[in-house]
Formats: C-alpha cells, structure tokens, sequence
C-alpha cells in the first residue's frame, strides 16, 4: 500500500483529502500551523492554544463517520457571544486544555470522527506568519497577509515565521516514508509555504525518495499571487525547496465561464495558466494538462477527478 503524504492547509488541502480518501492509500496530511484569521485567531489570543482551523478541516476530510457528526465539526454560530467560532475549533480547543497537547487533542478527534488516516500538524510551536513586501514593509500575521489591508498590488518578496518552529517528528516520519508527496492546491504563502519555513521540513523533502507533485491553483489571489502563471508558482515553491524538488505538476486545462469569471474578475483574480513558451524554462518537473474544473459554482478542484489525476500519476 502506497504512503501519500499531502503538504499544505486550508480548503485547497481538504479538497485533495476528499479526491484521495476513497482510495487503498495510507493517507498522512501535514497542515500549517500559521493561521491567526476569524474564530481561530480569536482562540489563540484568548486561550493561548495553537490554530485549530485548518486541522479541523482535514479531519472532517478524511473522517468516515456520519455525516451529522461532520456537520457538527463544521457549525459555526452565527450570534450571541459565540458568534463566528466554529464548533470543531471550540472543541479543538478544550480538548488541547483538558489533554494537555495539541498533538494529543487531535489525536482524540481523529478517533471521535474516525478518521482514515492521519492529519499532523506540521509544527507544535506557537509561531506567526511574517511577510517581506517589495518595498521593505513587513506585514505581521497569516490574517493580515491572506486579506490585505496594503496595497494588494505590491509582491511578496518573502515570508517568513517567528520564532523558529520545530518540526513535529511525526511530519518528519511521514514525509521520510512517503511514496508521493502532494503540495497544494491552496494559498501558496499562507497556505503552502509556511510548512516549508519549519526547520527540517524542507531537507526532508529533498531527502525523501517520493515522487512529489505539486498541484497548481486554479486562479490567482489578489495581494499574493497577482498576475502568476504556473511557472512562478513553481519557481516561488522552487524559492523555498530548492530548485528542482518538484517531478510533476497537474494543471487544470479547462476554462471557466465568463460568468463563473466575472465574480474573480471583481476582485482582481484570473485563471492560472501555462505561458507557450514553459519549454524555455530549464525545469525538471513535467506538467500534465487535465479537466480538474467543478462544473458549477465556485471556481474549485473537482475532488473526483481531480483523484482519478492523481491515481493515474500514481
């Protein structure tokens, strides 16, 4: 049975959980441990405990029990003095108090929601996301960077974490034993980088014998990634990685709608495309073109065929 381990945080990470969790895999999601935005900014200041959204998230992913439960996990309340925390991150939260560790309150839910597989945060240090603008100013937390409050057309010329973090041994053993590692899809410098800025995280990476894929977004984000193609997505991983760490990239080939666009268009997001002239980039990686496009609605991965992408690669 083939250990796949996925690298990342955030919608774009339970995506990739949902398409692969349904298959004879060994399944291990390493999340970021960066987040400090809504109900589970408001529980780090209050309680002191380490970020529970984006782990919360890949539970319910990969959990096989009832969808009641699930749906349970995901509450959020929408009035009164609980108004806008999410019952799985509350939970999270007592459990990381009454356990005495995060690694063992997650561990609880994962059997609560029998989960298939394992979600392991990347860090168990207490740390925040910093990020370098071209023109020098540092912007402080994950919150502030994902939503800005500068002038979004500005680059991010660099992020990075504060204090140093440690890597979690159970990161470490993952990603040593994995067969493929899978990175992205999802915010590349909130989401997908910050695993990247743990010490240790990216010699082991580079050590690991898995084949690693990296999964492109489907459209830029404005403050971040503004005007990218595929080629700098990959050469900002490549930044953080090292330079031809990366075998395969899967893209999505289909075009959404005019209409489906307008609404990204308004906020200053396009779709990520491959530039014609990729083949003049010195790369090692391949890119492997598919329909990994929902058919309606927001512009997301099709979980279903995004996994049969990701099997054939396998």
């Amino acid at each position: 049975m083939k250990n796949v381990v996925t690298i990342g945080g955030g919608t774009g990470t339970y995506t990739v959980l949902t398409a692969l969790k349904d298959f004879d895999f060994n399944l291990s999601a390493i999340v970021s441990m960066c987040d400090d935005g809504g109900s589970t900014g408001k529980l780090r200041d209050d309680y002191g405990v380490l970020p529970p959204g984006d782990i919360r998230r890949s539970l319910i992913a990969l959990s096989a029990t009832s969808q009641s439960l699930r749906r349970l996990f995901d509450y959020r309340f929408k009035s009164g003095s609980l108004d806008g925390h999410n019952f799985g991150n509350l939970f999270l939260t007592a459990l990381e108090k009454t356990e005495g560790s995060f690694h063992q309150a997650v561990l609880t839910v994962s059997r609560l929601l029998n989960v298939k597989g394992r979600v392991i945060p990347v860090t168990l240090s207490n740390v925040r996301l910093h990020a370098e603008l071209e023109n020098g100013k540092i912007i402080t937390g994950e919150s502030n960077i994902d939503i800005p409050k500068h002038n979004p057309k500005l680059k991010i010329k660099k992020v990075f974490i504060k204090p140093t973090a440690h890597p979690n041994r159970h990161a470490l053993e993952a990603i040593k034993e994995a067969n493929v590692i899978i990175i992205g899809p999802g915010d590349l410098y909130t989401s997908l980088i910050p695993n990247f800025l743990v010490r240790g995280i990216v010699k082991a990476i580079r050590n690991s014998r898995a084949r690693k894929i990296l999964i492109c977004n489907l459209m830029t984000k404005n403050g971040e990634t503004n005007d990218y193609s595929v080629i700098d997505f990959l050469e900002a991983v490549d930044n953080y990685l090292g330079k031809d760490a990366i075998d395969c990239v899967l893209i999505n080939s289909k075009k959404p709608g005019s209409v489906r666009l307008k609404r990204y268009a308004e906020e200053s997001c396009q779709p990520v495309i491959l530039p014609k002239d990729y083949k003049a980039k010195s790369m090692k990686a391949t890119f492997l073109k598919a329909d990994l496009l929902t058919k309606s609605g927001l512009i997301r991965h099709d979980p279903k065929k995004l996994g049969r992408q990701i099997l054939s690669l396998l």
